[in-house]
């Protein structure tokens, strides 16, 4: 079975850098202005600049045949081919998207809390004083406060979280006192999910779910109490949800590029006596900026 995976407009597409396979952008510091006055000439100061780098790391591919034997004594044989090329596109998405997710949480520091203007951007779930790992209102509401301090734009903020939490949102009585969310009154009949995305938001996020975020790899604490959330540790396996403004490609904190899109190769083995497939592709993933990017690490069994 397959689930539906995200968009592609989640990362900033880079594509078009001309040649080799690292790209380095050039970013611009913020500006502090100076008081001007008569007769006395302003300080002059050097551009503050910054580099982000990107690389042209993942070399995926597949490759299958089709033996004459096969094609003599089997039947149906060209639908079969072509399923196994869709399985084939459908490995590329899921190996895209994972390696997508898997930058977010490299970008940050583990078993840290990553501030930004004051507020973390990583964090174990529960709120405050919880030690339950799952996600509480408690938890979105700092996702948000976090966002308006790094000064994301209101528009675009999505939340990607294991089907783990949307059980527990699911499971939430007090779900329905968001105030802002005209749509949850459809929520008993109907659940969250609906075609992978969240019927509406929670506090200005736009929720999705993913089966491909990352796990940790080793135990994570992180003590986030001076923020009213949870001082805790994050057991290994357990799910990193990722949040981020993608307003524009300015905001959008993961970029991506191919250096070859996924193409089909195929060519005629006579010793072996069988047609051969092949695809391959080039891409990578880097991390352009990390104030709009958010972790929160959830249970990986229990709502």
């Amino acid at each position: 079975m397959h689930d539906a995976l995200l968009p592609d407009g989640f990362t900033r597409d880079v594509s078009d850098f001309a040649s080799g396979t690292t790209l380095n952008i050039k970013s611009v510091g913020a500006v502090t202005l100076q008081d001007v006055s008569e007769d006395v000439p302003m300080a002059s100061t050097a551009i503050d600049t910054d580099t982000v780098t990107m690389t042209i790391s993942n070399y995926p591919g597949d490759r299958w045949h089709i033996t004459d034997e096969l094609r003599q004594d089997g039947a149906q044989i060209e639908q079969l081919h072509a399923m196994r090329g869709v399985e084939s596109t459908r490995a590329l998405g899921e190996y895209f998207e994972t390696q997508m997710l898997s930058t977010c949480n490299s970008a940050q520091t583990a078993a840290n809390v990553n501030l930004v203007n004051g507020r973390p951007h990583r964090w174990v779930a529960g709120g405050s004083g919880g030690t339950s790992r799952n996600m509480t209102m408690a938890d979105i509401v700092a996702l948000k406060l976090s966002a308006d301090k790094a000064k994301a734009p209101q528009a675009g903020r999505v939340f990607i979280v294991d089907p783990i939490v949307e059980a527990t949102l699911n499971s939430l009585t007090n779900i329905t006192n968001v105030s802002n969310n005209p749509m949850f009154e459809g929520i008993v009949t109907s659940g969250f999910a609906k075609d992978h995305k969240f019927i509406t938001n929670i506090y200005g996020w736009d929720i999705w779910t993913s089966n491909y975020l990352p796990s940790i790899t080793a135990q994570e604490a992180t003590d986030a109490s001076s923020y009213s959330l949870a001082n805790d540790t994050a057991e290994v396996d357990d799910k990193v949800n990722v949040a981020m403004c993608i307003a524009d490609d300015s905001c959008k904190p993961i970029m991506r590029a191919w250096r070859k899109m996924p193409s089909v190769e195929t060519d005629r083995n006579m010793d072996l006596r069988r047609d051969e497939f092949q695809v391959t592709s080039r891409l990578g993933f880097g991390a352009q900026r990390e104030d709009t990017l958010f972790t929160i690490i959830t249970d990986d069994a229990t709502y």
